[in-house]
């Protein structure tokens, strides 16, 4: 359907969608955490870590956590530990934070990860972009619907890493399912996104800044209320600190707390981001906190960046409580 400006959109829809995933689209207006999978000496999850994280994160006042996200090493986890992260999330922190479960990979195993994720609890699932090397625009659209028409009942997040999707289409598939709700998006182009979130229907969807803190005040210029966010496991209030800053359009405040954190960020996006999780997780362990581990084909980091990492704890705690 078309309004009279052109623009791609459902209306009725649109207000059913605002109606019933009302306090989910809300939870996408903040810092949306991806928690870390730590893993024990044997190599296996350390649920006790697991949620003991988790329970760290809401009490410094997180709201939205997203279990089985990329810095949760979602490629890595065998299914049953994905299944079993969900549920511990919702053990540790559902009725406190709302619960994005990510889903992902084949088109039925997504559906069975995102019944799932509703039968434990969860609120939503963010669907990862498709891996299968060969994407066609009508393809994008068929995968998601499978999946959101699977779990009417639940938030349906997008995760848009690939410039090629329009807003149209984001558009057309929000008239198809009104339970997809928000958008993570994760393409490096400001500019893009300003253009799809307008083509997908003004207001329609929640759209969150999936490039995390490095991005996000770009973003929020170009309409962005959330962003997603790896950093917020080390120090929470940094995170909600600088969401706050943008919220209320302190873009000088703002910048200064980027340039702050500008380079823990910028080592976990070096070499395509080789290092995400693992700059994640070494500051993790230097606060004693969890081991810092990671699965192939991410890295235990080398001394002379754990050594940087240390060197940013250090100086972060001349403002924040680490």
């Amino acid at each position: 359907m078309q309004s009279d400006d052109g623009t791609v959109g459902a209306p009725a829809a649109t207000e059913a969608a605002d109606s019933e995933f009302s306090a989910s689209r809300e939870a996408l207006r903040g810092v949306v955490a991806i928690p870390v999978t730590p893993f024990g000496a044997d190599g296996g999850v350390d649920w006790g870590q697991h949620g003991a994280l988790l329970t760290r994160l809401v009490a410094g006042g997180v709201r939205a956590v997203t279990p089985n996200g990329n810095t949760g090493e979602f490629y890595t986890l065998e299914p049953t530990e994905a299944r079993r992260a969900t549920e511990n999330t919702v053990k540790e922190v559902g009725g406190q934070a709302a619960i994005i479960v990510g889903v992902g990979l084949d088109t039925a195993g997504a559906i069975s990860a995102a019944r799932h994720a509703r039968d434990a609890g969860a609120q939503m699932v963010m669907v990862h972009q498709p891996v299968h090397p060969y994407i066609s625009g009508d393809g994008w659209t068929e995968y998601h619907r499978r999946i959101a028409e699977a779990v009417p009942e639940l938030g349906i997040v997008l995760y848009v890493r690939d410039a090629r999707i329009t807003g149209a289409q984001i558009g057309r598939l929000g008239e198809l399912c009104p339970n997809v709700i928000g958008v993570k998006y994760s393409v490096p182009d400001p500019v893009r996104f300003a253009s799809v979130a307008m083509d997908a229907g003004p207001g329609r969807f929640e759209w969150v800044a999936g490039l995390a803190e490095l991005s996000a005040p770009g973003y929020f210029a170009m309409g962005a209320t959330g962003f997603t966010s790896g950093l917020v496991n080390v120090v929470p209030s940094i995170s909600l600190d600088l969401h706050h800053r943008l919220d209320v359009g302190d873009y000088a405040e703002a910048l200064r707390i980027w340039a702050l954190i500008r380079p823990f960020e910028e080592l976990r996006a070096a070499d395509s981001s080789a290092d995400n999780v693992s700059v994640v997780k070494e500051a993790l362990a230097q606060l004693g906190l969890c081991r810092a581990d990671v699965r192939p084909p991410s890295r235990t980091l080398p001394r002379p960046v754990r050594d940087h990492v240390e060197a940013i704890l250090a100086s972060w705690g001349e403002r924040w409580t680490i």
